[in-house]
C-alpha cells in the first residue's frame, strides 16, 4: 500500500494493480489523426521518467470552448467517477523532450507551454504530432488521470490572456519560488493553478528556475503552503478547548478529522479495504500512517503526497479560525473506490468536511466512541496504527495517575 504504484517496490516494470484497472476501463480513441485542435483548460503535464530528461507539454482535448473544468480539481467535488474520468480521458498529452535544468534549449515549445500555463482561461491550441496519439488512460495515486499521448512536431497557440497575479510572480526574478507560491495563495489563486505554474518553472530566482515533474510540483506546493500556514498562522494561536470531529463521505471514501485540545501536531491515517486499488489481493484491511510533531518533519512522508494535501486543508482551516490543535485525519476506503484519482480528492474532501458542523466532545473517550461508531475498521486498529492516538491515550492515563 505504501508503494501505490509509484516506487515499483515489487520489482516489476509496471504496477500490476494499475494494469488490472486498465482492463476494466473502456476508453475510446478520441483522436484519429496527427493533427489536433482544441482548447487547453489550461493544463500541462511534466513527466518524471528519465529525469532530468523528461517529457513535457500541454494537455489538449479535441474540444473548443470552455474546457476549464477538465483540469480544475477544485470543481470536481460532487462529480461521479465517470464524469471525472470523462474530463481526463479527453485530455491528450502533447509531449516533447526537455532537460529540466536547461529548459530553454527547447525554447519554442517550452515558451508556448508556459504561456498556456499562465493563461486565466482556456487557450485554443493546434498541435501536429509525429504519430497519432496512443496509449491508455494514465492512472496514478498522486496526479489526476490523463488520456493518450504523442510527440509534438509543431504547436501553435492563440494569444493567451494571462492571469495577472501569476504573470506578476513570473516577472519577478528576485522572488523566491516559495515566496511566490505563498503570495499567490494569499491572493486567492487556486492551488491547482499554482501547482501548474510551479511545474513549468514560472517561479523563483531568475537564474535558478527549473521545470518540475507534475507529481513533485503537486506535493511541493501543498507542502510549502501548509508549512507556512502552520508556522505563521497556527502555532502560537490559542488552543481549542474541546475535541472536535468533522466528517465527509465521497466516492467510497469516509473522511474523519479529529481535532484535539493540544499544541500543533498532525497525523494522516488510511485504511484500505480488500479489493481496493492499493489492496487488491489481501484478505485483510491495509493501513498506513505518518505523522509530525510540533516542529514538523524533515523527511518525506512514507504514505505519499496525500499527507501534504490533507495537511494543507487542515492548516488552512486552523488559520481561518485562528486556533491551534492537534490533528488526526483518517480515511476509510471501501471496495467501491476502484480508480486512483490523485491526491486532490483528499485535499478537497477534507476542505469540504470542515464546512460541516462538527461533533464536539469534552473527553477523548467520548470522541473516540464517536470515531468507533462512524468507521467499519475497529477502533483498536486505528489506535494501533496511530502514533498520536497512542500518545494522547498515554498522556491521559498519566495525568489521571498523577492526580491520584
Amino acid at each position: 500500500m505504501i508503494c501505490r504504484g509509484n516506487r515499483m517496490l515489487c520489482g516489476k516494470s509496471r504496477c500490476s494493480a494499475i494494469l488490472k484497472l486498465y482492463s476494466l476501463l473502456k476508453t475510446e480513441k478520441i483522436v484519429n489523426s496527427e493533427r489536433l485542435v482544441g482548447s487547453s483548460p489550461p493544463g500541462v503535464f511534466i513527466g518524471r521518467m528519465g529525469y532530468p530528461h523528461v517529457y513535457a507539454g500541454p494537455l489538449v482535448p479535441p474540444v473548443l470552448g470552455d474546457t476549464s473544468v477538465y483540469d480544475a480539481p477544485e470543481q470536481w467535488l460532487g462529480k461521479t467517477v465517470d464524469e471525472i474520468i470523462g474530463f481526463r480521458t479527453n485530455l491528450v498529452r502533447a509531449k516533447f523532450r526537455v532537460n529540466v535544468t536547461k529548459p530553454f534549449q527547447n525554447q519554442n515549445f517550452v515558451e508556448k507551454t508556459l504561456e498556456i500555463t499562465m493563461a486565466k482561461e482556456p487557450v485554443e491550441t493546434e498541435v501536429v504530432f509525429k504519430n497519432k496519439p496512443s496509449g491508455n488512460l494514465l492512472l496514478d495515486g498522486e496526479v489526476q488521470p490523463m488520456g493518450p499521448s504523442a510527440v509534438v512536431r509543431n504547436m501553435e497557440i492563440e494569444t493567451a490572456k494571462f492571469d495577472s497575479k501569476i504573470e506578476k510572480a513570473y516577472g519577478d526574478g528576485d522572488l523566491r519560488a516559495e515566496e511566490a507560491v505563498m503570495q499567490l495563495f494569499k491572493n486567492g489563486v487556486s492551488v491547482s493553478k499554482i501547482q501548474r505554474a510551479f511545474s513549468v518553472g514560472a517561479f523563483g530566482l531568475k537564474n535558478q528556475r527549473r521545470i518540475v515533474p507534475t507529481r513533485w510540483s503537486i506535493t511541493a506546493v501543498d507542502s510549502a503552503i501548509s508549512r507556512d500556514l502552520i508556522d505563521e498562522q497556527v502555532k502560537g494561536k490559542p488552543i481549542i478547548n474541546e475535541y472536535m470531529i468533522y466528517e465527509f463521505n465521497y466516492l467510497g471514501n469516509r473522511f474523519l478529522v479529529l481535532l484535539t485540545p493540544s499544541s500543533w501536531r498532525y497525523e494522516w491515517i488510511e485504511a484500505w479495504y480488500p479489493g481496493t486499488v492499493w489492496n487488491p489481493k489481501s484478505q485483510n484491511i491495509a493501513m498506513g500512517a505518518d505523522w509530525e510533531g510540533y516542529h514538523g518533519r524533515k523527511t518525506y512522508a512514507s504514505i505519499g503526497g496525500c499527507y501534504y494535501a490533507v495537511r494543507l486543508a487542515v492548516a488552512e482551516f486552523l488559520s481561518k479560525i485562528g486556533r491551534q490543535a492537534g490533528v488526526i485525519a483518517m480515511r476509510e476506503i471501501y471496495p467501491s473506490f476502484i480508480v486512483p484519482l490523485g491526491v486532490w480528492i483528499n485535499r478537497e474532501s477534507v476542505r469540504e468536511a470542515f464546512k460541516n458542523e462538527p461533533s464536539n466532545y469534552s473527553s477523548l473517550k467520548d470522541a473516540l466512541d464517536h470515531v468507533r461508531s462512524r468507521f467499519a475498521v475497529s477502533l483498536d486498529n486505528w489506535i494501533q496504527t496511530s502514533t498520536l492516538l497512542k500518545d494522547f491515550l498515554y498522556q491521559e492515563r498519566l495525568t489521571k495517575y498523577l492526580r491520584k
